[in-house]
């Protein structure tokens, strides 16, 4: 059986609404409510975070606390190389998306001969650089960051540069050069895009199994594709942004978008996702529960955490 360790990063420095570094500790007390002892079960590794640059002005318009970011990504990427070095399986929950980035780095780090697939399971690409993002908030950025694409042929920033510096040293963490290929990342429920993402996916051939597929064709069936879409690939990260299921479901999360997956589709798609051999690490992201009424998304969030986790157990 594969060794477990659960990964707690509970930075919220690159998310746009502020709450996300709550949702681990909110997940804690759903699993309380539900009598559960998950979190007594796996020794857990707590990465340091920046978050208290949060009470100061952010220093780059397009690259928000990206100073901050970069050192949270930095020691992400390092926890993660030593435990996959270990042959340890990381289960890393975090506040906002952008540390995903530091994950992928991290796997990289550790076996960087070995071809990583990505599965990203979310309502957003996540694939904006400074040179295009509307926001400057970095959790729109770690498919950037891990690829190394600037995308500056859809450029709509005046970038300064020390924010053009800045991002060339995200893009290094974890060893030079992309980590991954974009062709390599497969997305399930993106439905919220800018004009830049869409040139990405379309440029890279980009397979996004939208909401309806999955509704039309079933959960079995879309995780066959997607595995069968990776099939080149000697290892692969599954990221699960709660953003990916519907509203019907919850609103706890920084940026909500109809038309998601159910909650038992969720959980149904990692379960079998996370049976392949190949997969090395999963990662939950985007639980804010003060944006939420009675901590229901946290609830619904553990539900799945525990269920995909009991899959990898059962199967390994």
């Amino acid at each position: 059986m594969r060794k477990i360790r659960l990964v707690e990063v509970k930075s919220e420095l690159a998310a746009g609404t502020r709450g996300a570094s709550l949702g681990i500790d909110a997940m804690k007390v759903a699993s309380l409510g539900k009598k559960s002892n998950f979190f007594t079960r796996f020794e857990p590794v707590r990465v340091k975070t920046e978050n208290s640059l949060l009470f100061e002005d952010p220093q780059y318009n397009f690259a928000k606390y990206g100073e901050g970011v970069y050192t949270v990504l930095g020691r992400v990427s390092d926890h993660i190389a030593e435990l996959r070095s270990e042959e340890l399986f990381p289960i890393v929950l975090a506040g906002d998306h952008s540390t995903a980035a530091g994950t992928i780095c991290g796997i990289k780090k550790a076996h960087p001969n070995k071809r990583l697939g990505v599965v990203w399971i979310d309502a957003h690409a996540d694939f904006h650089s400074p040179y295009t993002t509307p926001s400057g908030n970095m959790h729109g950025m770690p498919l950037a960051m891990v690829t190394g694409i600037d995308n500056e042929e859809c450029e709509v920033n005046d970038v300064e540069e020390e924010t053009e510096a800045l991002w060339e040293r995200i893009k290094e963490i974890g060893g030079n050069g992309a980590k991954i290929n974009p062709s390599d990342v497969v997305f399930i429920g993106v439905r919220d895009t800018e004009k830049a993402e869409d040139h990405i996916m379309e440029k890279h051939g980009i397979r996004n199994f939208k909401t309806e597929e999955v509704h039309k064709k079933g959960v079995k069936a879309i995780a066959a594709e997607v595995l069968e879409v990776l099939k080149d690939c000697d290892q692969i990260y599954i990221s699960f942004d709660v953003d990916s299921l519907d509203t019907s479901v919850s609103v706890g999360t920084g940026t909500p978008v109809p038309n998601g997956l159910f909650k038992d589709q969720a959980a149904e798609l990692n379960i079998e996702l996370i049976k392949d051999t190949r997969v090395c690490c999963w990662e939950l992201v985007e639980v804010n529960p003060t944006l939420d009424a009675g901590n229901k998304m946290a609830e619904n969030a553990f539900d799945i955490l525990e269920a995909t986790t009991e899959s990898l157990i059962d199967n390994f």
